[in-house]
């Protein structure tokens, strides 16, 4: 039973590895299911050959079952963390009026926004034209890669699938990371006649939220509110599984 078990935890790890990784997605949310599927692969190959190994000394043993431990408690801090941004952010209709409207990026491939960042500009447009006095700014330098920054694509892409204008955004181009995006982008919305104590919508995927708003009230965002963008269905739970990683390695730098 264990055997077959793990043999089925294994194939849709490989499941939902592969089939991002074949769709060109390429970080440690793809990687580390893929990973964890082989090596389950690896063991129900060698499932004899592993307990006769493992029942050969005390000490076997004990590395075994520190092994299963450690991973399980791994599984149980990925799942507190996703209790906790799970469901987090308003919607458009639901935003309470703001000064500014702060999307931050999400990267963008061949000039154009890639489907996460598609979302959550079309999401900081539904925003917008509920609230249009509010300044809107769009974040983001040039990706790995590409030669356009991820801000003017970001606002072409508003400027021609919702017809905003991009001389009324605030465009910021230099930032490669949510810290840059959020520090670059405060003191020219603060240019633009926007007090940083004010309410200002940050807009981002619904996974990204909970560590934005942490980055923003660092960078000087008193009254930040996330606003949520879908997530696309392909890369749900790759993305989730990154966010893990990347909310250990923000703590890990102070990044809030």
């Amino acid at each position: 039973m264990q055997r077959a078990l793990l043999a089925l935890a294994a194939l849709v790890l490989l499941g939902l590895g592969i089939v991002p990784l074949a769709a060109g997605h390429f970080h440690l949310g793809v990687l580390v299911p893929v990973g964890l599927g082989l090596a389950g692969a690896y063991l129900v190959w060698r499932w004899s050959v592993v307990l006769a190994w493992c029942a050969a000394a005390p000490w076997r043993r004990a590395l075994w079952r520190a092994a299963w431990l450690g991973l399980a408690l791994w599984v149980l801090s990925v799942g507190w963390l996703w209790q906790h941004i799970a469901g987090l952010g308003q919607t458009p209709a639901t935003t309470a009026p703001v000064a500014a409207i702060v999307v931050l990026g999400s990267g963008t491939q061949d000039g154009k926004p890639r489907p996460a960042l598609a979302m959550r500009l079309d999401t900081a447009a539904q925003l917008a034209a509920l609230q249009p006095k509010a300044v809107l700014a769009v974040t983001g330098g040039v990706d790995f890669g590409q030669e356009e920054s991820e801000g003017a694509i970001m606002a072409r892409y508003l400027a021609q699938t919702h017809g905003l204008d991009p001389a009324t955004m605030v465009v910021e181009e230099r930032s490669t990371s949510t810290v840059l995006n959020l520090e670059w982008t405060g003191p020219i919305l603060q240019q633009r006649g926007v007090d940083l104590a004010q309410p200002i919508a940050i807009v981002s995927s619904d996974f990204h939220l909970w560590r934005a708003l942490q980055i923003a009230r660092s960078q000087g965002f008193s009254h930040p509110i996330g606003v949520a963008a879908p997530t696309p269905l392909l890369t749900r739970f790759n993305v989730w599984l990154r966010e893990y990683f990347a909310v250990a390695s923000s703590w890990a730098l102070g990044e809030w």
